[in-house]
């Protein structure tokens, strides 16, 4: 299946000069949504994973169902204010200012492997966050996984050594 042609192309949104990538035709196509998880699990299935983990809000659109085709265990990682039990945090640098993720502190036991999840890879700065904030929990990275990744943003080189995987590449 061509998961490109669920993928819309958005102009100057949210800003002049961005062309964006709308998976909002790819998540109300079942076959197309369902694709695109079994493409991601067919990946890592068999790999030594402990668990899996997301950020808000769209990364959690792709965790949720791969963590079940995988049968791991789900990690939100949120904004603060979100989670109701004590967490971890990471403060990191956006480009146009700051923002934080936070996770349960009991949410990735100490050495547990953990695969990343999010709808796009653009610049890395979130996962790059993510990454940190797993690694403060004591878990270990185990790859980070996208649907789409824009290449042409370098953010897979700013992972590194961090192996990842994108369904589709632009």
């Amino acid at each position: 299946m061509d998961l490109k042609k669920f993928i819309r192309d958005v102009p100057d949104f949210p800003k002049p000069g961005i062309l964006f990538k709308d998976i909002t035709p790819l998540l109300g196509n079942p076959q197309a949504f369902r694709f695109s998880i079994e493409q991601l699990a067919r990946q890592f299935r068999g790999q030594s994973i402990d668990a899996i983990a997301a950020a808000e809000a769209r990364g959690f659109l792709f965790a949720a169902p791969l963590a079940l085709e995988l049968d791991k265990p789900l990690v939100p990682l949120r904004k603060p204010g979100k989670l109701p039990y004590t967490t971890l945090a990471f403060n990191y640098d956006l480009e146009y200012g700051q923002a934080e993720l936070q996770m349960h502190v009991d949410a990735i036991q100490p050495g547990a492997k953990v695969l990343l999840v999010d709808d796009v890879l653009a610049t890395g700065g979130t996962m790059r966050a993510a990454c940190r904030l797993v690694g403060r929990a004591g878990g270990q990275v185990a790859g980070c996984a996208f649907l789409m990744e824009l290449s042409f943003l370098a953010g897979r080189e700013s992972l590194a050594p961090v192996k990842c995987f994108s369904v589709l590449n632009y």
